[in-house]
């Protein structure tokens, strides 16, 4: 089972720097939709990593901010591994 750590979103943001003010292990867009652009984040906290999602506007008429509307963030613990992976790749002749 995973191991979830709930963090304060004040935390993040103003001691962390979340997203935006710090330097993210990871940063990747996994989905985007009419208004919103959804992060996938890996950060650092005393030593472990932590992985979470946030979503910010889209354009510069969406006002919407990292966790905007929450006041914990759940993250999950996270290590890095090398992970083997098959991929289907188009045949030479």
């Amino acid at each position: 089972m995973a191991r979830i750590k709930v963090f304060n979103k004040e935390y993040l943001t103003k001691e962390l720097g979340l997203p935006y003010d710090c330097e993210l292990i990871e940063d990747d867009i996994i989905d985007t939709t009419r208004w919103s652009i959804v992060h996938e984040i890996v950060f650092e906290d005393n030593g472990k990593f932590y992985m979470t999602t946030y979503s910010e506007g889209a354009t510069e008429y969406q006002n919407e901010r990292p966790w905007e509307y929450e006041d914990e963030v759940k993250c999950t613990e996270v290590e890095l591994k090398e992970v083997k992976v098959k991929k289907w790749i188009p045949v030479e002749d």
